[in-house]
């Protein structure tokens, strides 16, 4: 985690300048609070910007946040904010970490493995799955170019059947 402090110190100014905004998703209770601090500084500092929005998982677990949006969602009906009529699939999308991010049309697994490895389970309900043998510090844009291309051949129908 220091390393991590060290990246978040050099490169704030740099994000900031360059347009990013970032954000973190997963559970930062058990993080040391100095960490946790300035992951907040560094997203309220880019909170305005919007060239580029980098999602940074730390301490994230697909499982993990559907259960603790369920705990947060169950809350809200236990303070009586909201009724058990109330939830549906949109009502608990809005206690996920990712609720002001839309959901992901692609996902790219590198490194040959072949599961999703508890990474955005809600979320990519219906999204198209690339799997490559490349690991990942050695993904290249051409080979990016090539998966966004067969991406671009699929037919996406979000659960439908074809008629």
């Amino acid at each position: 985690m220091a390393l991590f402090r060290r990246y978040i110190v050099r490169e704030a100014r740099a994000l900031l300048t360059k347009g990013v905004r970032v954000r973190f998703i997963g559970d930062r209770i058990r993080l040391d609070e100095k960490l946790v601090a300035m992951m907040d500084e560094l997203e309220l500092l880019t909170s305005h910007n919007d060239l580029v929005h980098l999602t940074v998982a730390l301490n994230y677990g697909g499982r993990d946040e559907v259960t603790r949006a369920a705990k947060r969602l169950a809350y809200e009906i236990e303070q009586g904010r909201l009724t058990h009529k109330d939830v549906d699939a949109e009502t608990l999308s809005r206690f996920l970490d990712t609720h002001v991010l839309p959901d992901p049309d692609l996902v790219i697994r590198t490194s040959g493995e072949a599961r999703i490895s508890n990474f955005l389970l809600w979320q990519s309900a219906y999204a198209e799955y690339e799997f490559v043998d490349t690991l990942w510090p050695d993904f290249t844009p051409a080979e990016f170019a090539k998966v966004c291309a067969n991406y671009a051949t699929r037919d996406r129908r979000y659960g439908a059947v074809r008629a």
